[in-house]
Protein backbone atom coordinates (compact mmCIF):
# COMPACT_ATOMS: atom_id res chain seq x y z
CA UNK A 1 0.00 0.00 0.00
CA UNK A 2 2.71 2.33 0.88
CA UNK A 3 4.64 1.44 -2.66
CA UNK A 4 1.51 2.52 -4.33
CA UNK A 5 0.47 5.94 -2.85
CA UNK A 6 4.20 6.58 -3.22
CA UNK A 7 3.70 5.73 -7.17
CA UNK A 8 0.88 7.41 -7.58
CA UNK A 9 2.17 10.79 -5.99
CA UNK A 10 5.05 10.20 -8.09
CA UNK A 11 2.73 9.68 -11.00
CA UNK A 12 0.69 13.04 -9.99
CA UNK A 13 3.72 15.11 -10.00
CA UNK A 14 4.48 14.17 -13.52
CA UNK A 15 1.30 14.76 -14.60
CA UNK A 16 0.18 18.42 -16.05
CA UNK A 17 -3.95 18.38 -15.97
CA UNK A 18 -4.32 20.62 -19.32
CA UNK A 19 -5.71 23.88 -18.69
CA UNK A 20 -9.29 24.21 -20.69
CA UNK A 21 -10.28 27.51 -21.41
CA UNK A 22 -13.99 27.84 -19.76
CA UNK A 23 -14.54 31.51 -20.17
CA UNK A 24 -14.36 34.17 -17.85
CA UNK A 25 -15.24 33.65 -14.37
CA UNK A 26 -15.46 29.80 -14.98
CA UNK A 27 -13.51 27.73 -12.50
CA UNK A 28 -11.40 24.32 -14.49
CA UNK A 29 -12.94 22.12 -11.86
CA UNK A 30 -10.55 18.94 -13.36
CA UNK A 31 -7.47 20.74 -12.63
CA UNK A 32 -8.44 22.17 -8.89
CA UNK A 33 -9.08 18.32 -8.31
CA UNK A 34 -5.48 17.06 -9.35
CA UNK A 35 -4.44 19.88 -6.91
CA UNK A 36 -6.44 18.95 -4.15
CA UNK A 37 -5.62 15.32 -4.58
CA UNK A 38 -2.10 15.90 -4.68
CA UNK A 39 -2.15 18.05 -1.14
CA UNK A 40 -4.04 14.65 0.09
CA UNK A 41 -1.72 12.35 -0.92
CA UNK A 42 1.19 14.31 0.22
CA UNK A 43 -0.38 14.76 3.80
CA UNK A 44 -0.97 11.23 3.83
CA UNK A 45 2.49 10.24 3.21
CA UNK A 46 3.87 12.77 5.35
CA UNK A 47 1.74 11.16 8.64
CA UNK A 48 2.94 7.65 7.47
CA UNK A 49 6.61 8.68 7.95
CA UNK A 50 5.22 10.23 11.15
CA UNK A 51 4.12 6.90 12.25
CA UNK A 52 7.03 4.72 11.15
CA UNK A 53 9.72 6.92 12.86
CA UNK A 54 7.11 6.73 16.18
CA UNK A 55 7.03 3.42 16.00
CA UNK A 56 10.86 2.69 15.59
CA UNK A 57 11.52 5.32 18.56
CA UNK A 58 9.46 3.08 20.66
CA UNK A 59 10.70 -0.13 19.65
CA UNK A 60 14.15 1.30 20.31
CA UNK A 61 12.86 2.72 23.65
CA UNK A 62 11.15 -0.76 24.75
CA UNK A 63 14.59 -2.58 23.75
CA UNK A 64 16.33 -0.09 26.37
CA UNK A 65 13.95 -0.85 29.10
CA UNK A 66 14.03 -4.29 28.96
CA UNK A 67 17.70 -4.74 29.23
CA UNK A 68 17.62 -2.26 32.11
CA UNK A 69 15.08 -4.37 33.57
CA UNK A 70 17.19 -7.31 33.30
CA UNK A 71 19.80 -5.52 34.67
CA UNK A 72 18.38 -4.04 38.06
CA UNK A 73 17.10 -7.82 38.51
CA UNK A 74 20.97 -8.75 38.38
CA UNK A 75 22.07 -6.65 40.94
CA UNK A 76 23.51 -8.74 43.69
CA UNK A 77 23.22 -6.93 46.88
CA UNK A 78 20.70 -3.96 47.72
CA UNK A 79 23.87 -1.53 47.45
CA UNK A 80 24.47 -2.40 43.48
CA UNK A 81 20.55 -2.03 43.10
CA UNK A 82 20.62 1.34 44.09
CA UNK A 83 23.62 2.12 41.90
CA UNK A 84 22.16 0.55 39.17
CA UNK A 85 19.40 2.99 39.53
CA UNK A 86 20.91 5.80 40.00
CA UNK A 87 23.85 5.79 37.54
CA UNK A 88 23.32 2.87 35.03
CA UNK A 89 20.06 3.98 34.04
CA UNK A 90 21.53 7.10 33.04
CA UNK A 91 23.83 5.61 30.59
CA UNK A 92 21.34 3.19 29.64
CA UNK A 93 18.27 5.79 28.82
CA UNK A 94 20.69 8.31 27.14
CA UNK A 95 19.70 10.57 30.33
CA UNK A 96 21.86 13.52 31.66
CA UNK A 97 21.16 12.68 35.54
CA UNK A 98 19.30 10.42 37.04
CA UNK A 99 18.10 10.56 41.18
CA UNK A 100 16.25 8.58 43.69
CA UNK A 101 14.95 10.47 46.44
CA UNK A 102 13.23 9.82 49.55
CA UNK A 103 11.56 11.87 52.19
CA UNK A 104 12.98 12.03 55.71
CA UNK A 105 11.18 10.27 58.26
CA UNK A 106 9.24 12.52 60.89
CA UNK A 107 11.52 14.09 63.47
CA UNK A 108 13.33 11.89 65.67
CA UNK A 109 12.79 8.91 63.75
CA UNK A 110 16.63 7.69 62.39
CA UNK A 111 17.37 8.25 58.66
CA UNK A 112 19.74 5.28 57.85
CA UNK A 113 22.16 6.55 55.30
CA UNK A 114 22.30 4.92 51.59
CA UNK A 115 24.12 6.06 49.14
CA UNK A 116 23.07 7.59 45.82
CA UNK A 117 19.53 8.53 47.71
CA UNK A 118 18.47 11.68 48.01
CA UNK A 119 16.50 13.23 51.27
CA UNK A 120 13.83 15.38 51.04
CA UNK A 121 11.84 17.26 53.47
CA UNK A 122 8.33 15.81 54.30
CA UNK A 123 5.78 16.78 51.97
CA UNK A 124 8.24 17.11 48.96
CA UNK A 125 6.61 14.45 47.06
CA UNK A 126 3.19 15.62 47.18
CA UNK A 127 3.87 18.88 46.96
CA UNK A 128 5.78 18.35 42.76
CA UNK A 129 2.95 15.32 42.14
CA UNK A 130 -0.12 17.34 43.52
CA UNK A 131 -3.20 14.68 44.35
CA UNK A 132 -3.50 11.26 42.79
CA UNK A 133 -0.52 11.72 39.78
CA UNK A 134 2.54 9.00 39.75
CA UNK A 135 4.30 10.25 36.28
CA UNK A 136 4.87 14.01 35.61
CA UNK A 137 6.95 14.95 32.43
CA UNK A 138 7.84 18.23 31.61
CA UNK A 139 9.90 20.43 29.00
CA UNK A 140 11.59 23.37 29.32
CA UNK A 141 12.52 23.23 32.84
CA UNK A 142 15.58 24.60 35.20
CA UNK A 143 16.32 21.30 37.17
CA UNK A 144 15.72 21.61 40.86
CA UNK A 145 18.59 21.06 43.15
CA UNK A 146 16.85 19.95 46.26
CA UNK A 147 16.02 16.61 43.50
CA UNK A 148 19.49 16.15 41.11
CA UNK A 149 21.63 18.09 43.32
CA UNK A 150 24.28 19.51 41.69
CA UNK A 151 23.86 17.86 38.26
CA UNK A 152 20.22 20.09 38.34
CA UNK A 153 22.16 22.91 35.87
CA UNK A 154 22.32 20.01 33.13
CA UNK A 155 18.27 19.51 33.12
CA UNK A 156 16.65 20.84 30.71
CA UNK A 157 13.72 18.35 30.76
CA UNK A 158 12.74 16.01 33.38
CA UNK A 159 10.70 12.83 33.82
CA UNK A 160 9.57 12.29 37.74
CA UNK A 161 8.33 9.02 38.95
CA UNK A 162 6.48 8.65 42.40
CA UNK A 163 7.68 5.51 43.62
CA UNK A 164 5.17 3.71 46.46
CA UNK A 165 7.67 1.66 47.66
CA UNK A 166 5.92 0.64 50.98
CA UNK A 167 3.53 1.41 53.32
CA UNK A 168 6.32 1.47 56.10
CA UNK A 169 8.47 3.81 54.22
CA UNK A 170 8.12 7.37 53.30
CA UNK A 171 7.27 8.89 50.32
CA UNK A 172 9.70 8.57 47.13
CA UNK A 173 10.48 9.68 43.76
CA UNK A 174 12.70 8.55 41.15
CA UNK A 175 13.74 11.47 38.39
CA UNK A 176 15.23 11.67 35.10
CA UNK A 177 17.12 14.91 33.96
CA UNK A 178 18.35 15.97 30.15
CA UNK A 179 19.93 18.52 28.76
CA UNK A 180 17.37 18.37 25.76
CA UNK A 181 14.47 20.48 26.05
CA UNK A 182 12.19 18.55 24.42
CA UNK A 183 13.34 14.60 25.40
CA UNK A 184 10.61 14.73 28.09
CA UNK A 185 7.13 16.18 27.25
CA UNK A 186 3.42 16.13 28.11
CA UNK A 187 1.54 14.05 25.95
CA UNK A 188 4.41 11.75 26.00
CA UNK A 189 3.73 8.10 26.49
CA UNK A 190 4.34 6.96 29.99
CA UNK A 191 3.79 3.28 29.91
CA UNK A 192 7.29 1.80 29.83
CA UNK A 193 7.95 4.42 32.73
CA UNK A 194 5.33 3.38 34.47
CA UNK A 195 6.42 -0.46 33.95
CA UNK A 196 10.17 0.84 34.99
CA UNK A 197 9.01 2.24 38.30
CA UNK A 198 6.66 -0.29 39.44
CA UNK A 199 9.98 -2.51 38.82
CA UNK A 200 12.11 -0.53 41.13
CA UNK A 201 9.46 -0.68 43.76
CA UNK A 202 8.80 -4.42 44.01
CA UNK A 203 12.74 -5.05 44.10
CA UNK A 204 13.58 -2.61 46.61
CA UNK A 205 10.67 -4.04 48.45
CA UNK A 206 12.15 -7.40 48.14
CA UNK A 207 15.87 -6.46 49.11
CA UNK A 208 14.61 -4.29 52.37
CA UNK A 209 12.12 -7.28 52.65
CA UNK A 210 9.20 -4.67 53.46
CA UNK A 211 5.78 -5.17 53.39
CA UNK A 212 3.40 -4.11 50.56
Amino acid sequence: PDLKLERLADSLDAMAAPGRDQGAGVIDLQQAMVERLRGELGEALRQRDELLAMSRGNLASQTRIHKVVLDLIAARSFERLIETVTTDLAVALDLDVVALCVERPEEGAPTPPVAGVKCLEPGSVEAIFGPGRAILLTAEVSGDPEVFGAAAGLVSSEAMLRLNISSATPPALLAFGSRSVEHFHDGQGTELLSFLAQVIERLIRAWLELPE
